[in-house]
């Protein structure tokens, strides 16, 4: 058993060391359903097999010493050189591969299932959602808001609140679902979202903004204009650069590819049912709906609430919209 379990230890750590320097995309969810049905076997057989054996070992050794003990006293000796109780406690001690697997279960299937279906930690990469989250910023997101999923195959079970406009949602990346990309909501099914020249528009009407004044984007060295925009009950802020606004254009062919048009003005889109729309706060500096189509509800992970660290600025703690 100590050879099989550093067999798999052996796998864990070229699988990590793999997804740390990029060799592969790793699946933390996978990884920990799986983490967990190891340890728990482990488990079960330390608390049906391993441990009672090591107990009757020792049951055994007590009885063998106090029959020993009485045998030298029925001859007249009573000073009996030994302690049983170091032997004892070496023959109950639980070796390293039962202490690394069975001894871990507890933790590692408490985190499953806080991760699974309560709250996940995210790690902001990029600047796409500046200036409401920063890169480096560590969140929380809502594992059961919009419903209750199966981990791994994120399978919905239970149905909950659905996205409205305005929520910060993760979701698994239409293009390649080993991905978590983190957005914000701007349509809903049955939407017709216009953007073009820095202005959003919902079903015709134009969504007002108002300024906030200069703000430095760290990661574009620049300063942008910044505002404040208000996505159904969301109010938040935006930002993008001075001048003239960009032309957009899809880098690939994606599902209901027909429900949006593309000219110098910008991107009109219909949003088909079980689909949202959604856009990056840093509204020139992110690949989102404008680009490689809708998200499907299925990919939906959960709702981005709060910011619980950001190891280079402590005051960013706290809720968000």
């Amino acid at each position: 058993m100590s050879i099989l379990t550093a067999a798999l230890y052996a796998v864990l750590i070229i699988y990590l060391g793999g997804w740390y320097m990029d060799k592969w995309v790793g699946n933390f969810s996978l990884l920990l359903f799986l983490l967990s049905v190891v340890t728990f076997f482990y488990w079960l057989a330390e608390r049906f097999h391993f441990r009672p054996k090591r107990e009757a070992a020792a049951r055994t050794l007590e009885q063998q010493d106090m029959a020993r003990r009485a045998q030298l006293a029925a001859q007249g000796i009573t000073q009996v050189d030994g302690n049983v109780e170091e032997a004892r406690a070496r023959l109950l001690m639980q070796p390293w591969w039962l202490d690394w697997t069975a001894g871990l279960f507890p933790v590692i299937i408490v985190v499953f299932v806080l991760r699974s279906f309560l709250f996940e930690p995210f790690k902001i990469p990029s600047g796409s959602m500046i200036p409401t989250l920063e890169v480096g910023d560590l969140i929380l997101v809502n594992k059961f808001h919009y419903g209750v999923r199966l981990p791994v195959i994120n399978k919905k079970i239970v149905n909950n609140h659905s996205p409205k406009r305005g929520d910060v949602v993760v979701f698994r990346y239409p293009l390649d679902t080993r991905i978590d990309y983190i957005k914000r909501v701007v349509g809903v099914p049955g939407d017709v979202v216009s953007y073009g020249h820095h202005q959003l528009k919902l079903n015709g009407q134009t969504v007002p903004l108002t300024p906030q004044g200069d703000g430095y984007d760290d990661e574009r060295i620049r300063y942008m204009d910044v505002f404040s925009e208000k996505l159904g009950e969301v109010e938040h802020r935006i930002q993008h650069e001075k001048g003239p606004g960009q032309s957009f254009h899809p880098i690939t062919v994606f599902p209901h590819r027909e429900a949006c048009s593309y000219s110098a003005e910008g991107v009109t889109c219909t949003v088909p049912p079980g689909h949202f729309f959604v856009m990056g706060d840093n509204r020139d500096n992110s690949q989102d709906s404008r680009y490689w189509g809708f998200v499907p509800e299925d990919n939906l992970v959960g709702r981005a609430f709060f910011i619980w660290m950001n190891f280079g600025n402590l005051g960013r703690i706290g809720g968000f919209h």
